[in-house]
């Protein structure tokens, strides 16, 4: 079975929902997840994501801010939205789908962004993220017996030096300090996940998911950062059969700053 799936934060759903339609019509992921939907559960636009033939939502979101969301053509099932830190944020949700073979735990995660100030003793942004982090290494791509993982999302932080555009310029920057990285390679290492899109693209090839709002003109300026990930346990890995970067994406009509990101698989 050929089986695609799509992360992408969208910055506010129901502003975007014009390219997020454009983008499910032109690339027909089987599944894609949301990031920053910024939609109260009550308001979510369900009607028109099912007539573009995704029937199956399951959404988790709060009005103005974070929110997850997975829209899938694939029936969905044992739906878990944990409460990371207990502050009432919703920034995950897991869901359980099966394709080819394989069953599959998707976590759906919008990490904290952290603020400005890289300490915690100062900005209490960045102490949240932090403690995210730290929760996150509980979460292990072989939880569930028979049962394969992937995770995606918007995790706020570039883990390689070339998930930057300059990795001495950003050392001292929230979603790239050292603190920050080591972290995240620590949720990988202790969870046992792959990194499929550096499988698919190895460093030192730069590889970049989001560009600021700040720049005039993003795509001359090239300042990126590689902020949306696709992970998998390990025994997908050899599935894997291509990651998209939809780059484009971010000069569309009222774009989120940061762009989808597609992996295909062969189940």
């Amino acid at each position: 079975m050929q089986f695609k799936l799509a992360t992408w934060n969208i910055n506010s759903i129901r502003l975007r929902m014009p390219i997020v339609l454009d983008f499910l019509a032109s690339h027909q992921p089987d599944i894609l997840c949301l990031q920053e939907t910024k939609c109260p559960n009550d308001l979510f636009p369900f009607e028109p994501l099912c007539e573009a033939g995704y029937e199956h939502i399951e959404i988790h979101g709060q009005k103005g801010y974070h929110g997850v969301a997975t829209i899938s053509k694939l029936p969905l099932s044992d739906v878990d939205r944990r409460d990371f830190c207990r502050v009432g944020d919703t920034r995950h949700m897991s869901t359980l789908f099966e394709a080819g073979s394989k069953k599959i735990r998707l976590h759906n995660f919008y990490v904290p962004a952290g603020g400005d100030e890289p300490n915690r003793d100062v900005n209490p942004k960045f102490g949240h993220k932090l403690d995210f982090i730290e929760e996150m290494k509980e979460i292990h791509a072989e939880a569930e017996a028979g049962i394969s993982s992937i995770l995606v999302g918007d995790l706020n932080i570039a883990p390689l030096e070339n998930d930057v555009w300059s990795h001495k310029q950003l050392l001292k920057i929230v979603s790239h300090t050292p603190i920050e990285t080591d972290g995240l390679k620590e949720v990988m290492a202790r969870g046992a996940w792959a990194d499929l899109m550096r499988e698919f693209t190895p460093e030192p090839e730069k590889i970049y998911t989001w560009w600021s709002y700040r720049a005039k003109d993003w795509s001359a300026a090239d300042k990126g950062r590689r902020l949306d990930h696709i992970w998998s346990s390990k025994d997908l890995s050899p599935h894997l059969r291509a990651i998209e970067i939809l780059r484009e994406a971010r000069g569309w009509n009222q774009p989120s700053d940061h762009v989808p990101v597609i992996a295909q698989f062969d189940l």
